[in-house]
């Protein structure tokens, strides 16, 4: 009973560096996205960019963006349960 309680603790460390990891990266990402929307046109970017990069990129957002949705929904209803 002990070991599951601190492997619990040790998932739940594990988890919140995880999460903090994870904001640096897509602060990063939200950088380098703002850098290309600042310096280049859209319609330049799909011009001149790699056609398999941009389907790569927008692939990853799109997932992004579904995955964090779903946290949003449950931390919605996470709050209206306090």
């Amino acid at each position: 009973m002990l070991n599951d309680e601190a492997n619990k603790q040790a998932g739940i460390a594990r988890l919140i560096s995880d999460l903090r990891v994870a904001k640096i990266e897509l602060l990063s990402a939200q950088c380098a996205t703002d850098r290309l929307r600042l310096q280049y046109s859209v319609a330049d970017i799909v011009s001149f960019g790699e056609r398999q990069a941009l389907k790569n990129a927008i692939a990853a957002a799109d997932a992004m963006c579904r995955f964090f949705g779903a946290v949003e929904n449950q931390l919605k209803q996470a709050e209206k349960q306090e």
